[in-house]
């Protein structure tokens, strides 16, 4: 075998290896993590009526609407109205659900939305999810965490 040769079958080996490894990140990757400190249990809306919010089920805190940030209030109520979107190439997209912090759900399920961060020049990291059975998310810290959002409170 040539030296061009096994050099050619060597970066083909690399290639596989850096494939598979991808893949099976996501076949090994859990959702078993633990929850971050942003969202702790003190977050978690009291009493029997959390189990009536959308998206409740899904073992994430629940945050009433009015516990939140002005601007996820402001956002919410843009999205009621359908816009116009601060960024209307980025907001009202599939959000794909890549991290799986979000229950599994066909691709076309949630939609995302940027929640404006004061005194960022870009779209910062807050966004709201929502659901195709009316659930409505929060992530704080671009989908490293995600609370339910109770949007009747």
């Amino acid at each position: 075998m040539t030296p061009a040769r096994r050099l050619s079958v060597a970066l083909l080996g690399l290639i596989a290896l850096v494939v598979v490894g991808y893949f099976a990140k996501d076949i090994t990757g859990t959702s078993s993590d633990p929850a971050p400190a942003s969202a702790s249990a003190s977050a978690s809306v009291p009493g029997a009526g959390a189990a009536s919010v959308p998206g409740a089920g899904s073992g994430l805190p629940v945050r009433s609407l009015s516990s939140l940030p002005e601007q996820v209030r402001s956002t919410w109520e843009l999205i009621g109205r359908g816009g116009p979107f601060p960024y209307p190439r980025n907001d009202g997209v599939a959000f794909e659900n890549r991290e799986k912090r979000l229950p599994a759900k066909p691709s076309d399920y949630y939609r995302e939305y940027t929640v404006p961060t004061p005194g960022s020049d870009d779209r910062g990291a807050r966004r709201l999810v929502t659901g195709s059975s009316d659930e409505v998310y929060y992530t704080p810290d671009h989908y490293d965490s995600f609370v339910v959002v109770d949007v009747a409170r």
